[in-house]
């Protein structure tokens, strides 16, 4: 009998807490925006839509089938012997946003002893998929890649291409 005592006490308390709430709030003005204004059937006549001078345009939209296209990162890499070169790990793109070179993780076991080596994007070769993936396959042989020079970010990278390939970067004015 006494918990339920203390039940009814906590039950008004509570109560009497929401009605003083309720109260102050209908009794506050609340400022007045769209978001707490009531629903209408119309907005007034006097309202008219207002755009932002510079509103952006809707976006393009553009559907490319799952075998049309697939993201690099992470894909295995192999010479024209079908040797394995490694993964590209990175993408890298001039100052204009076109793609020149990928960055990939060549030698190594299981990622101890490997090397970042960079190669031009058009010794690059995408071709169909191969048992449920698609290949990478690099003009350039494993002994080329190996002899290349290791790639570290902020430092002026080597480019290693197939033969007569890349062009060089014009400069950025």
């Amino acid at each position: 009998m006494r918990t339920a005592g203390w039940l009814a006490l906590g039950v008004v308390i509570v109560c009497g807490t929401t009605l003083a709430v309720s109260r102050a709030a209908e009794e506050s003005p609340a400022p007045s925006t769209e978001a707490n204004a009531p629903p209408t059937a119309q907005p007034p006549a006097s309202s008219v839509p207002v755009t932002p001078k510079n509103a952006a345009p809707p976006p393009s939209v553009t559907i490319i089938g799952a075998s049309d296209a697939h993201g690099v990162l992470g894909r295995d890499v192999l010479s024209a012997a079908n040797e394995d070169m490694g993964r590209i790990v990175d993408v890298i793109v001039d100052r204009s946003g076109h793609v020149r070179a990928a960055v990939i993780d060549f030698g190594g076991f299981l990622g101890v002893g490997s090397r970042k080596i960079v190669v031009d994007w058009n010794a690059m070769r995408f071709g169909k998929i191969v048992n449920k993936k698609d290949s990478i396959t690099l003009e350039l042989t494993k002994a080329q890649v190996a002899a290349a020079p290791e790639y570290k970010e902020d430092t002026p990278m080597v480019v290693l291409g197939a033969s007569g390939s890349l062009q060089p970067l014009q400069a950025v004015q």
